[in-house]
Protein backbone atom coordinates (compact mmCIF):
# COMPACT_ATOMS: atom_id res chain seq x y z
CA UNK A 1 0.00 0.00 0.00
CA UNK A 2 3.01 2.18 0.79
CA UNK A 3 5.11 1.09 -2.00
CA UNK A 4 7.03 -0.30 0.41
CA UNK A 5 9.24 -4.22 0.31
CA UNK A 6 7.17 -6.66 1.71
CA UNK A 7 8.26 -7.49 5.45
CA UNK A 8 9.59 -4.30 6.54
CA UNK A 9 8.81 -2.86 9.50
CA UNK A 10 6.96 -0.46 7.34
CA UNK A 11 4.72 -2.72 5.78
CA UNK A 12 4.28 -4.50 8.75
CA UNK A 13 2.33 -1.25 10.03
CA UNK A 14 0.35 -0.28 7.05
CA UNK A 15 -1.18 -3.66 7.54
CA UNK A 16 -1.83 -4.51 11.00
CA UNK A 17 -2.64 -1.14 12.49
CA UNK A 18 -5.33 0.76 11.51
CA UNK A 19 -4.20 3.88 10.88
CA UNK A 20 -7.60 5.89 11.04
CA UNK A 21 -8.28 4.66 14.66
CA UNK A 22 -4.74 5.63 16.01
CA UNK A 23 -4.51 9.64 14.48
CA UNK A 24 -0.58 8.70 15.54
CA UNK A 25 -0.04 6.34 13.19
CA UNK A 26 0.18 7.73 10.49
CA UNK A 27 2.60 10.81 11.80
CA UNK A 28 5.05 7.95 12.72
CA UNK A 29 4.87 6.20 9.07
CA UNK A 30 5.85 9.76 7.17
CA UNK A 31 8.89 10.04 9.55
CA UNK A 32 10.04 6.58 9.01
CA UNK A 33 9.35 6.48 5.22
CA UNK A 34 11.04 9.83 5.12
CA UNK A 35 13.93 8.67 7.16
CA UNK A 36 14.59 4.97 5.21
CA UNK A 37 14.14 7.82 1.87
CA UNK A 38 10.92 6.13 0.72
CA UNK A 39 8.75 9.37 1.04
CA UNK A 40 10.28 12.86 0.68
CA UNK A 41 6.89 15.51 1.06
CA UNK A 42 6.95 18.72 2.24
CA UNK A 43 4.04 19.64 5.18
CA UNK A 44 1.38 21.85 3.37
CA UNK A 45 -1.95 23.40 5.00
CA UNK A 46 -4.82 21.67 4.55
CA UNK A 47 -6.12 23.94 1.73
CA UNK A 48 -2.86 23.99 -0.37
CA UNK A 49 -3.08 19.95 0.20
CA UNK A 50 -6.81 20.01 -0.72
CA UNK A 51 -6.07 21.27 -3.79
CA UNK A 52 -3.06 19.48 -4.71
CA UNK A 53 -5.27 16.84 -4.35
CA UNK A 54 -7.96 17.40 -6.42
CA UNK A 55 -5.36 18.18 -8.93
CA UNK A 56 -3.87 14.82 -8.83
CA UNK A 57 -7.76 13.31 -9.06
CA UNK A 58 -8.01 15.26 -12.44
CA UNK A 59 -4.88 13.95 -13.74
CA UNK A 60 -5.73 10.15 -12.56
CA UNK A 61 -9.27 10.89 -14.16
CA UNK A 62 -7.85 11.61 -17.23
CA UNK A 63 -6.31 8.54 -17.56
CA UNK A 64 -9.02 5.85 -16.25
CA UNK A 65 -12.11 5.97 -14.95
CA UNK A 66 -13.36 8.14 -11.78
CA UNK A 67 -14.52 4.65 -10.29
CA UNK A 68 -11.67 3.18 -10.07
CA UNK A 69 -9.53 5.75 -8.07
CA UNK A 70 -8.61 4.92 -5.10
CA UNK A 71 -7.44 7.14 -2.15
CA UNK A 72 -3.96 5.16 -2.53
CA UNK A 73 -3.83 6.08 -5.71
CA UNK A 74 -4.14 10.16 -4.55
CA UNK A 75 -1.88 9.50 -1.84
CA UNK A 76 0.42 7.93 -4.04
CA UNK A 77 0.61 10.66 -6.36
CA UNK A 78 1.35 13.46 -3.96
CA UNK A 79 3.37 11.80 -1.74
CA UNK A 80 1.83 11.33 1.10
CA UNK A 81 0.06 8.14 3.00
CA UNK A 82 -3.45 7.02 2.52
CA UNK A 83 -4.28 8.10 6.18
CA UNK A 84 -2.90 11.21 5.14
CA UNK A 85 -5.45 12.25 2.83
CA UNK A 86 -8.40 11.70 5.25
CA UNK A 87 -6.79 14.44 7.24
CA UNK A 88 -7.63 16.76 4.63
CA UNK A 89 -10.66 14.88 3.38
CA UNK A 90 -13.48 13.22 5.44
CA UNK A 91 -14.14 10.76 2.23
CA UNK A 92 -13.89 9.32 -0.94
CA UNK A 93 -16.71 11.41 -2.43
CA UNK A 94 -15.84 14.66 -0.42
CA UNK A 95 -12.68 14.62 -2.71
CA UNK A 96 -14.90 14.49 -5.98
CA UNK A 97 -17.30 16.79 -4.82
CA UNK A 98 -13.76 19.19 -4.42
CA UNK A 99 -12.89 18.41 -7.92
CA UNK A 100 -16.51 19.23 -9.45
CA UNK A 101 -16.57 22.34 -7.41
CA UNK A 102 -12.84 23.55 -9.07
CA UNK A 103 -14.20 22.51 -12.33
CA UNK A 104 -17.38 23.98 -11.77
CA UNK A 105 -15.60 27.49 -11.04
CA UNK A 106 -12.62 27.29 -13.72
CA UNK A 107 -14.89 26.09 -16.44
CA UNK A 108 -18.04 29.32 -15.85
CA UNK A 109 -14.93 30.95 -14.71
CA UNK A 110 -13.00 30.97 -18.37
CA UNK A 111 -16.59 31.29 -20.38
CA UNK A 112 -17.48 34.43 -18.72
CA UNK A 113 -13.86 36.07 -19.39
CA UNK A 114 -13.76 34.97 -22.93
CA UNK A 115 -17.71 36.04 -23.37
CA UNK A 116 -16.65 39.34 -21.81
CA UNK A 117 -13.69 39.79 -24.04
CA UNK A 118 -15.65 39.30 -27.62
CA UNK A 119 -18.47 41.93 -26.47
CA UNK A 120 -20.36 43.36 -28.48
CA UNK A 121 -20.54 40.67 -30.77
CA UNK A 122 -22.56 37.64 -29.43
CA UNK A 123 -21.88 35.54 -32.68
CA UNK A 124 -18.20 35.82 -31.96
CA UNK A 125 -18.91 35.20 -28.60
CA UNK A 126 -21.01 32.42 -29.27
CA UNK A 127 -17.91 30.75 -31.14
CA UNK A 128 -15.43 31.95 -28.47
CA UNK A 129 -17.60 30.06 -25.86
CA UNK A 130 -17.72 26.84 -27.60
CA UNK A 131 -14.04 26.88 -28.35
CA UNK A 132 -12.80 27.86 -24.86
CA UNK A 133 -15.06 24.64 -23.59
CA UNK A 134 -13.65 22.83 -26.06
CA UNK A 135 -10.19 24.11 -24.83
CA UNK A 136 -11.12 23.25 -21.11
CA UNK A 137 -11.85 19.49 -21.94
CA UNK A 138 -8.67 19.06 -23.67
CA UNK A 139 -6.87 20.48 -20.60
CA UNK A 140 -8.89 18.46 -18.24
CA UNK A 141 -10.20 15.65 -19.96
CA UNK A 142 -10.71 14.06 -16.44
CA UNK A 143 -14.35 16.51 -15.72
CA UNK A 144 -16.24 15.19 -18.33
CA UNK A 145 -15.09 11.70 -17.35
CA UNK A 146 -16.28 12.24 -13.80
CA UNK A 147 -19.46 14.32 -15.33
CA UNK A 148 -20.50 11.38 -17.42
CA UNK A 149 -20.10 8.79 -14.35
CA UNK A 150 -22.03 10.98 -12.42
CA UNK A 151 -25.20 11.66 -14.69
CA UNK A 152 -25.50 8.10 -14.96
CA UNK A 153 -26.99 7.26 -11.29
CA UNK A 154 -30.62 7.03 -11.83
CA UNK A 155 -31.24 8.36 -8.03
CA UNK A 156 -29.89 11.95 -7.24
CA UNK A 157 -26.27 11.90 -5.40
CA UNK A 158 -24.33 15.20 -4.06
CA UNK A 159 -22.08 14.45 -6.82
CA UNK A 160 -25.07 14.07 -9.01
CA UNK A 161 -26.45 17.89 -7.43
CA UNK A 162 -23.07 19.53 -7.93
CA UNK A 163 -23.28 18.10 -12.02
CA UNK A 164 -26.56 20.11 -12.46
CA UNK A 165 -25.88 22.91 -10.49
CA UNK A 166 -22.93 23.32 -13.22
CA UNK A 167 -25.35 22.88 -16.12
CA UNK A 168 -27.51 25.33 -14.81
CA UNK A 169 -24.99 27.74 -14.21
CA UNK A 170 -23.83 27.35 -18.12
CA UNK A 171 -27.48 26.92 -19.81
CA UNK A 172 -27.58 30.59 -17.82
CA UNK A 173 -24.49 32.19 -19.23
CA UNK A 174 -25.50 31.03 -22.83
CA UNK A 175 -29.03 32.14 -22.19
CA UNK A 176 -27.59 35.45 -21.52
CA UNK A 177 -25.74 35.37 -24.85
CA UNK A 178 -28.78 34.23 -27.01
CA UNK A 179 -30.63 36.69 -25.53
CA UNK A 180 -28.19 39.02 -26.64
CA UNK A 181 -28.20 37.28 -30.17
CA UNK A 182 -31.64 37.79 -31.06
CA UNK A 183 -31.71 41.71 -29.80
CA UNK A 184 -28.95 42.20 -32.13
CA UNK A 185 -31.14 41.17 -34.69
CA UNK A 186 -29.01 38.21 -35.78
CA UNK A 187 -31.12 34.81 -35.05
CA UNK A 188 -33.27 33.91 -37.18
CA UNK A 189 -36.97 34.78 -36.36
CA UNK A 190 -38.11 31.46 -36.00
CA UNK A 191 -35.38 30.06 -34.02
CA UNK A 192 -36.43 28.87 -30.44
CA UNK A 193 -34.14 29.92 -27.88
CA UNK A 194 -33.99 27.54 -25.43
CA UNK A 195 -33.70 25.21 -28.73
CA UNK A 196 -31.05 26.84 -29.10
CA UNK A 197 -29.18 26.54 -26.13
CA UNK A 198 -30.21 22.98 -25.79
CA UNK A 199 -28.05 22.35 -29.60
CA UNK A 200 -25.19 24.54 -28.16
CA UNK A 201 -24.55 22.19 -25.32
CA UNK A 202 -25.12 18.81 -26.86
CA UNK A 203 -22.95 19.70 -29.77
CA UNK A 204 -20.08 20.11 -27.38
CA UNK A 205 -21.22 16.99 -25.30
CA UNK A 206 -21.45 15.14 -28.94
CA UNK A 207 -17.81 16.16 -29.42
CA UNK A 208 -16.46 15.16 -26.34
CA UNK A 209 -17.76 12.09 -25.79
CA UNK A 210 -16.77 10.71 -29.58
CA UNK A 211 -13.22 11.74 -28.18
CA UNK A 212 -13.36 9.89 -24.94
CA UNK A 213 -14.38 6.91 -27.26
CA UNK A 214 -11.81 6.99 -29.39
CA UNK A 215 -8.91 8.07 -26.87
CA UNK A 216 -7.99 11.52 -29.09
CA UNK A 217 -8.78 14.69 -28.19
CA UNK A 218 -6.01 16.20 -30.96
CA UNK A 219 -8.31 16.82 -33.60
CA UNK A 220 -11.09 17.82 -31.06
CA UNK A 221 -10.58 21.38 -32.11
CA UNK A 222 -10.43 21.36 -35.93
CA UNK A 223 -14.05 19.18 -35.39
CA UNK A 224 -15.53 21.81 -33.38
CA UNK A 225 -14.97 24.97 -35.99
CA UNK A 226 -16.52 22.76 -38.56
CA UNK A 227 -19.33 22.08 -36.38
CA UNK A 228 -19.88 25.42 -34.73
CA UNK A 229 -20.09 26.72 -38.70
CA UNK A 230 -22.60 24.53 -39.29
CA UNK A 231 -24.31 25.28 -35.98
CA UNK A 232 -23.87 29.36 -36.94
CA UNK A 233 -25.13 28.55 -40.34
CA UNK A 234 -28.54 27.50 -38.87
CA UNK A 235 -28.93 30.38 -36.56
CA UNK A 236 -27.96 33.26 -37.99
CA UNK A 237 -31.01 35.72 -40.52
CA UNK A 238 -29.77 33.79 -44.01
CA UNK A 239 -28.93 36.98 -46.43
CA UNK A 240 -31.81 38.27 -48.88
CA UNK A 241 -29.99 36.55 -51.87
CA UNK A 242 -29.88 33.26 -50.06
CA UNK A 243 -33.20 33.73 -48.96
CA UNK A 244 -34.71 34.19 -52.05
CA UNK A 245 -32.79 31.38 -53.65
CA UNK A 246 -34.22 28.93 -50.91
CA UNK A 247 -37.70 30.08 -52.17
Amino acid sequence: MLGVTSGSIFSTCATDIDCNKLPFCDKVIDQLLCEAGVLTRTKLKTEDRQAELVQAALVLAAQKSPAEITTGDLAQAVGITQGGVFKHFESKEAIWLAVLDWAHQALIGRLQQVAVEQEPSAMLTMRAVFMAHIGFVQEFPGVPRLIFQELQHAKPTPLKGRVQKLMADYRNLLSGVMAQLHMEGQMRPDADLKGAVVLFMGAVQGLVMQSLVTGSLKDMSNQAKTVFNIYEAGLLVQPRTEARKSK
